[in-house]
């Protein structure tokens, strides 16, 4: 008898992608009709923009941290001096 569980794609998950969007277009729509939908502004959007990307890109889009041994090298290089 085979003691692994499959797990099966159920709901939502199991849908087309073309299904998922048209359902949760029309979700966006109901709540901005409703007035509970979030308005992004222009710096909320740049700033999750910017989350997403360093999350997405593995980490690589940090600062460089300085070599250890430098003086502030707990600190990240930013290339600006002050």
């Amino acid at each position: 008898m085979n003691m692994e569980k499959r797990k099966e794609r159920r709901g939502f998950a199991s849908m087309s992608p073309e299904k998922q969007r048209e359902i949760a277009s029309k979700g966006g729509r109901a709540a901005h009709e409703k007035g509970t939908a979030h308005e992004w502004t222009s710096d909320e959007a740049r700033q999750a923009g910017r989350k997403g990307g360093q999350v997405s890109r593995g980490g690589r889009g940090r600062l460089p941290m300085a070599p250890a041994g430098v003086a502030g090298a707990a600190q990240p290089m930013t290339g600006r001096h002050e």
